[in-house]
């Protein structure tokens, strides 16, 4: 018997842009991998770490974003395979005011506890 989402989730899933709640089914916590993601370009100044945020709460992904002093973006993204592979697609896309030359991915270790999505660094 297949186990059934949360309001929360289904709620979130109905209004993407406006969910503030953790947004991981249960099933899907099972299933979770980490990648860490690695961005250059102009991806410093334009709002991408804050885009970042936007699309893993709407692809109900868990980690985090940061700048880093190379002037990269490096993100650590727990989610599921699809949840994953759609966040590197925005990645590379990019908000409108930002230019990606690269995206790196590599495999990282999910981080226990990690349950939410959020901006590290000012």
């Amino acid at each position: 018997m297949a186990q059934q989402k949360s309001w929360d989730s289904y709620f979130c899933n109905l209004t993407s842009y406006f969910c503030i709640f953790n947004f991981m089914a249960s099933t899907e916590k099972s299933t979770a991998s980490a990648r860490r993601f690695l961005v250059r370009g102009r991806v410093q100044g334009v709002g991408f770490r804050w885009f970042v945020e936007r699309e893993a709460h709407i692809l109900q992904i868990a980690g985090w974003v940061r700048n880093n002093p190379d002037g990269s973006v490096e993100v650590l993204a727990m989610g599921t395979r699809d949840q994953l592979a759609g966040l590197r697609s925005r990645l590379q896309e990019g908000p409108r005011a930002a230019r990606v030359d690269d995206v790196q991915e590599s495999d990282s270790e999910p981080v226990a506890g990690l349950n939410s999505f959020q901006v590290r660094g000012a």
